[in-house]
């Protein structure tokens, strides 16, 4: 009997950091994620974070540097909103933070897309993007031909 195959999805996206407590303080502060468990052990230390209980994030304390964007795996980390207000909002409160933006406020996917966002970097460098599917209509789109998330 042939298995029953379902159609795939993200679950949770692991990331690997030089400092766990930094971190946690961005994912939760700046992007308001909620610890569901951690392990603390030395050489061990990771964080479960979350939004209402449904696990989204981990992070792993094992890099020993930087993230390489020229080096293979993740390219970036694309967190989905609601509506632009909302990507408007988290932009305001990460600028409130001294986080540095790899474009001036929401820029569109590709020219005359109606989708687009922010695009910016966590405290190890890994590049981080909060979008909208539709509502980002007559943002500018930084690079012609290209798509913006592609190149940050």
């Amino acid at each position: 009997m042939t298995a029953v195959i379902s159609k795939l999805r993200t679950g949770h996206v692991g990331l690997n950091v030089t400092d766990l407590a930094r971190s946690l303080a961005f994912y939760q502060g700046a992007l308001g994620f909620e610890v569901l468990g951690e392990g603390k052990e030395e050489g061990r230390r990771f964080a479960f974070l979350g939004q209402d209980g449904a696990l989204v994030l981990t992070l792993w304390q094992q890099a020993e540097g930087a993230y390489a964007p020229a080096s293979a795996g993740l390219h970036h980390l694309a967190l989905a909103a609601d509506a632009l207000e909302e990507v408007r909002a988290y932009e305001e409160r990460l600028r409130g933070l001294g986080v540095e933006f790899a474009y001036e406020g929401v820029v569109a996917h590709g020219e005359g897309e109606h989708s687009g966002g922010i695009f910016f970097h966590d405290p190890d460098g890994t590049r981080l993007e909060i979008f909208v599917p539709t509502g980002a209509e007559g943002a500018e789109a930084p690079h012609a031909g290209a798509p913006t998330c592609g190149f940050f």
